[in-house]
């Protein structure tokens, strides 16, 4: 049987971009027929990232692709359309990289047929759905890989069901105390606890997500990085729904050992040998752990906030805190612990 290989599109979050790396290991694994490209998008204002080889094996190829951007971010543009711009400023690299490995496949000759692997299909994540034009350009199926749970991805379908089918502005409901029924929760959630790109139309994070929940449906498959006694609930959901395409729980995908090839970050406060022995210290069930994502900053008087209601619960806390970039610049927040 002829090997097959998939092309793995993650954004360049270290989030996204650990947790792809980690997928991609774990599907060569499983079978020695495979066989995986990672394209690797940078952001425009770092001008390094950490490096990937270390990754790469004889079944897996990591390239680093290049763009031709300033690295200023346009000022005047929405922070909802930072990730489709972005996509934009990479398509063309995706797209010859892609079609090298198609005019490869094809021009094999028969005797090199069964050591030249077939292109199988694409895999993207959430934030690069604007790919999917260049897969069904070269006729080659799109997969999703999700790595927030499936009761968001119930969530995400939901909101778009509500725009697009009934007409429902869920704008509206941005700071509201109404509860609402989403099929992919036992119980009715309020709004106000949303996350807020739901309701975040003039900074075009609405629009974006409608448009990823719409797009996701023109795919194969989602593959969601969790499991099914994690996620019952909302799984059970989506597998009811037959409007959206099947989707496959296949976590957890775990990096434990860090350097997940994304964006360096600054050196931490502490190490993580001291914030071991500190955990080790404390009474079973005892800590409360906070970690906002690699994107999740606030505002001084915010983790002021936050701090002094920690400081009043009365219990040991481990916050994963970052600090935004200076004031007037582009750029990633760094970590403190």
């Amino acid at each position: 049987m002829r090997k097959a290989q998939l092309v793995f599109v993650p954004s360049p979050g270290v989030g996204h971009l650990a947790s792809t790396v980690e997928m991609a290991k774990l599907l060569v694994g499983r079978d020695d027929r495979l066989s995986i490209t990672v394209l690797i998008m940078k952001f425009p204002f770092e001008n390094k990232t950490q490096s990937l080889s270390s990754h790469a094996s004889d079944r897996i190829r990591i390239i680093e692709l290049s763009h031709d951007t300033p690295s200023a971010a346009d000022p005047n543009s929405k922070p909802g359309s930072f990730f489709p711009d972005l996509i934009e400023i990479h398509k063309p690299h995706i797209r010859d990289n892609i079609s090298n490995i198609v005019s490869k496949s094809e021009s094999a000759s028969e005797s090199e047929s069964e050591s030249t692997p077939r292109l199988a299909g694409l895999v993207i994540d959430m934030f690069c759905t604007p790919i999917i034009d260049i897969a069904n350009e070269f006729g080659i199926p799109t997969y999703i890989f999700s790595t927030c749970n499936a009761g968001f991805l119930g969530l995400m379908f939901h909101f778009q069901t509500l725009h697009d089918h009934h007409n429902k502005d869920v704008t509206e409901f941005k700071d509201s105390d109404a509860e609402l029924t989403v099929p992919a929760f036992p119980y009715p959630v309020p709004a106000k606890v949303w996350p807020y790109v739901f309701f975040d139309k003039e900074g075009g994070w609405s629009t974006t997500f409608l448009n990823i929940a719409r797009r996701f449906r023109e795919t194969k498959g989602i593959m969601v990085n969790t499991f099914t006694e994690l996620d019952f609930y909302a799984l059970n959901s989506l597998e009811a729904d037959k409007t959206i395409p099947k989707v496959y729980p296949v976590g957890p995908v775990l990096n434990l050992k860090g350097g997940g090839g994304g964006p360096k970050e600054a050196q931490s406060s502490q190490s993580e040998d001291d914030v071991m022995r500190w955990l080790d210290d404390q009474d079973p069930a005892s800590v409360v752990f906070l970690c906002f994502g690699s994107m999740g900053v606030f505002d001084v008087d915010q983790v002021k906030e936050i701090a002094r209601a920690l400081e009043s619960c009365g219990h040991p806390f481990l916050w994963s805190l970052r600090q935004p970039p200076a004031k007037g610049k582009v750029g990633l927040p760094s970590i403190f612990v």
